[in-house]
């Protein structure tokens, strides 16, 4: 079982930056498939990023150009930094992986965290 622990969240201004950490641990295997997702109230939850093993991503244009993603010292670390954040990006943010490809993955991760709490004031 695979346990994915986020951190990072907090509260800040229109225009400012966050960056959130997501670490796995637990897993036997190669984890595929990396995501972050975004739950605001009332909301559905929607995609954030999609990245593969190789590095490549996925992001929606509502945050394109505004959110990157790193690879930390160890493989089971992953970060999303957040900048120019707007008052829509307000949302509980998770982290979710998989071992299989993304193109299997991406519609019902196996693995998710408890999420973290991201609030942009205007």
């Amino acid at each position: 079982q695979v346990q994915l622990v986020e951190r990072g969240g907090g509260s800040v201004q229109a225009g400012g930056s966050l960056r959130l950490s997501c670490t796995a641990s637990g897993s036997p295997y190669v984890l595929q498939c990396l995501g972050w997702f975004r739950q605001a109230p009332g909301k559905e939850r929607e995609e954030v990023m999609i990245i593969e093993r190789d590095g490549s991503a996925t992001v929606p244009d509502s945050v394109k150009g505004r959110f990157t993603f790193s690879k930390g010292n160890t493989r089971n670390t992953l970060s999303l930094q957040m900048n120019s954040l707007k008052p829509e990006d307000t949302a509980i943010y998770y982290c979710a992986a998989d071992t299989r490809r993304c193109a299997q993955a991406r519609s019902a991760f196996a693995f998710w965290g408890q999420g973290t709490q991201v609030t942009v004031s205007s």
